[in-house]
């Protein structure tokens, strides 16, 4: 998990840093440092070639370009105190100081559309067609509360019809393009269910971000049996499918696993179909409550599909990936202004974004995660927020569009305030994770 968050940051933030130098050295402005990481009062490496400082800092929360003659992070007042130099940012022209600013973002949208098309390209994209989804779904409490039951199959959110089964999509729908109504089907019946905002709202919510809602609806048929498993030992086989518990009929593997955690007894009785046959086996349960049986996964009962994309389509596809990813970000970020989703559930430091990764090593994981948190990256980044591309960019655009330069000295303040609240905010995020750990 570390090693791939490492390795996510490092290639964003020496690609996003790569967009500034880039530039900065064709318009003949001189570099000063190039850094991986920060590196307050000692870096773990570094050297220098030609005018350039190159080295990785101790403290992985970001990284920098040192560019002579501009006012950033490291606050370097004395070189601003000289006259204007031929070499440094600030005597170049505003249009070049505007594309050497903007160049760490469009490096990391161009990055998440290369990685996205990249990702299609090689894995193509699986789906489960809503068409095959012929047992519906199981909710839990809170897709009950938005008017969800067992067995729906879910046909359209909002006027745009659910062509492809997926909670993701679902969620997008219902918040962030705030569809007021969900079309199920019900015991073959199409029905309408208007969405309550004050459940909606309750997605949004930390705590329920890892609750499933809904999850695919499967019967309970044997694959394999663990080493010494009870289950097999007391007669059952693969390809029974298991539908009852102490006599209840329960067809469905949620169900039955629903029953089985809440039995205290030692032993239970277990109905299975075998072909035409019915099976009752006695079984004494593993601690936990376990049969040591594996049931089949969904795409024994379902037929999975996958998109491929040839070069020529991956790329398209990569920028209608990104585009939406983006789209849904810059609603999330609305909604926050709007009040309907809470800061703090969106917030997260290192921690939230390191655990996405998982503990193995998954590379379709690793370059999804990646191209994410490029395009993530390069939003906030571009956000009108001083210390931040943004911030400088909206200066610069002030300068074009007034002819007038803000002063160094309004350059420096609102940078440093700029500068503490990111700092407050990175604290602040860091603050809800240690909390959520305990």
């Amino acid at each position: 998990m570390v090693g791939q968050f490492i390795l996510s940051l490092s290639i964003l933030i020496i690609l996003h840093e790569c967009g500034h130098f880039f530039p900065a050295k064709w318009f003949k402005t001189r570099v000063e440092k190039f850094y991986l990481f920060f590196d307050p009062y000692f870096s773990l490496f570094s050297f220098k070639k030609g005018e350039t400082e190159y080295g990785i800092g101790w403290l992985p929360l970001g990284g920098y370009v040192k560019i002579s003659g501009m006012i950033d992070e490291s606050f370097d007042k004395e070189q601003m105190e000289g006259p204007p130099q031929p070499w440094e940012f600030r005597s170049k022209p505003a249009w070049q100081r505007l594309i050497i600013m903007v160049g760490g973002v469009t490096v990391n949208f161009i990055l998440g559309i290369l990685l996205f098309a990249m990702i299609f390209n090689v894995w193509g994209k699986n789906y489960l067609p809503n068409s095959e989804v012929t047992h519906g779904i199981f909710v839990d409490s809170l897709g009950m509360q938005l008017g969800l039951r067992d067995g729906d199959k879910i046909l359209k959110i909002g006027d745009k019809e659910f062509e492809r089964f997926s909670k993701s999509a679902f969620i997008n729908g219902v918040v962030f393009d705030e569809a007021e109504q969900i079309t199920v089907d019900r015991d073959g019946r199409s029905l309408d269910l208007d969405l309550n905002p004050k459940v909606v709202a309750e997605l949004t919510k930390y705590e329920n971000q890892k609750t499933s809602i809904f999850e695919l609806r499967l019967p309970y048929t044997v694959e394999s049996f663990i080493d010494d498993s009870p289950a097999e030992t007391a007669g059952l086989k693969a390809s029974d499918k298991i539908i009852g518990l102490n006599g209840n009929y329960l067809p469905w593997y949620h169900e039955f696993a629903q029953a089985i955690a809440k039995v205290e007894t030692e032993r239970v009785t277990v109905t299975a179909l075998r072909n035409r046959d019915t099976i009752i086996a006695d079984i004494k349960l593993l601690e936990g409550n376990k049969l040591g049986v594996y049931a089949h996964p969904a795409p024994h009962y379902y037929n999975f599909a996958t998109e491929k994309y040839s070069l020529m389509k991956a790329i398209p596809a990569g920028v209608n990936e990104s585009w939406d990813f983006l789209s849904n970000q810059v609603k999330a970020f609305g909604q926050i202004f709007r009040g309907k989703i809470k800061a703090k559930d969106s917030l997260g430091s290192f921690i939230t974004i390191g655990k996405l990764y998982g503990t193995t090593w998954d590379w379709q994981r690793f370059w999804n995660l990646t191209a994410m948190l490029s395009i993530l990256l390069g939003f906030i980044n571009i956000l009108p927020i001083p210390a931040l591309d943004g911030g400088h960019v909206m200066f610069l655009l002030w300068e074009v569009v007034t002819g007038r330069k803000p002063s160094d000295k309004v350059l420096e303040y609102s940078t440093m305030a700029g500068f503490i609240l990111l700092i407050m905010l990175m604290i602040y995020a860091l603050g809800l994770d240690i909390s959520r750990l305990f």
